[in-house]
């Protein structure tokens, strides 16, 4: 009876401390996904508060809209630009501060300070280096002679939030990857190092092998967040998407048909089901052809 006492007292207690926790992501977690997925098959006006069944027909005024090939266009190039680049930077950084390096702390805090930046203060940083007047531009024209409008230029305006975001997201990255490369065994490299094997062969056969749970870990992540960039875009073109819909991605367009025209939340909830579909797909695809265990060896 004791024992059974103490049990019921010990699940008690756990309930009680998981209890707010569990409220907490009902209300602000699981009952937004569940409404989402309702209001996806809908047609809803959070004004008038009128909502009608739509079935799959919002899928469909999505695939004639040319707004949602435009993002979907522009996510994409995002992703298969960003995710790659901000990599293999991240490790190539992680293994030059591995490696025998003064003032290795130092580096790494000063390389880490981007990323303590909040977005929106970078994205301003950003326009302000590439506007019409800014700094990069001002320098191209004396230096060279060449004029390029950067963030009303609908080829370079993506580009811009590209560079930003490889800028702001591949130092954090870099310090996982220097940490994965302090937890393998340096015996590996000895060995290969007796063996007459140079610095490119021994990171090729011992630190890419052995850093491959990190790198899912690192290119999940990239991928979700590149799948998901909302701000910097929201912030450069002024909410619209602009020039010519080039910065215009899927969570802008989202926001654009939940809170511009109000009459459209059922497509803004259609929308960011595909979008959850997309990311789960892209994530099970990694899944496969990158392991995300490993095991030193």
């Amino acid at each position: 009876m004791n024992g059974a006492a103490t049990r019921n007292r010990d699940a008690v207690a756990g309930w009680s401390f998981l209890t707010p926790t569990l409220v907490l992501v009902t209300l602000f977690t699981l009952a937004p996904v569940l409404f989402a997925f309702y209001a996806a098959f809908h047609k809803m006006d959070i004004v008038s508060g009128q909502t009608s069944w739509a079935g799959v027909r919002n899928l469909g005024y999505l695939w004639d809209d040319d707004k949602f090939w435009a993002a979907c266009r522009n996510t994409l190039r995002y992703v298969v630009v960003v995710v790659p680049l901000q990599t293999a930077l991240a490790l190539a950084l992680a293994c030059l501060l591995n490696g025998r390096v003064r003032m290795r702390r130092a580096f790494v805090t000063l390389f880490f300070l981007p990323t303590l930046t909040s977005s929106a203060a970078m994205t301003m940083i950003f326009m302000w280096l590439f506007n019409n007047n800014g700094l990069v531009t001002q320098a191209l024209q004396a230096h060279f002679g060449i004029t390029v409008r950067f963030l009303s230029d609908p080829h370079w305006a993506l580009a811009i939030i590209m560079l930003m975001n490889v800028f702001s997201t591949t130092p954090q990255h870099m310090v996982v990857y220097l940490a994965g490369l302090q937890e393998i065994p340096q015996g590996l490299y000895e060995a290969m190092t007796l063996d007459g094997a140079g610095p490119i062969a021994r990171h090729w056969h011992i630190s890419v092998p052995q850093l491959t749970p990190i790198t899912f870990y690192v290119v999940t992540m990239g991928l979700i967040g590149c799948f998901q960039v909302f701000d910097q875009a929201f912030i450069l073109s002024g909410g619209d998407g602009g020039p010519e819909n080039s910065t215009l991605t899927f969570t802008l367009l989202i926001y654009q048909l939940a809170f511009k025209t109000y009459n459209t939340m059922g497509l803004a909830c259609a929308l960011a089901v595909v979008l959850t579909l997309i990311i789960l797909g892209a994530t099970l695809l990694l899944r496969r052809f990158v392991k995300a265990e490993g095991l030193n060896a």
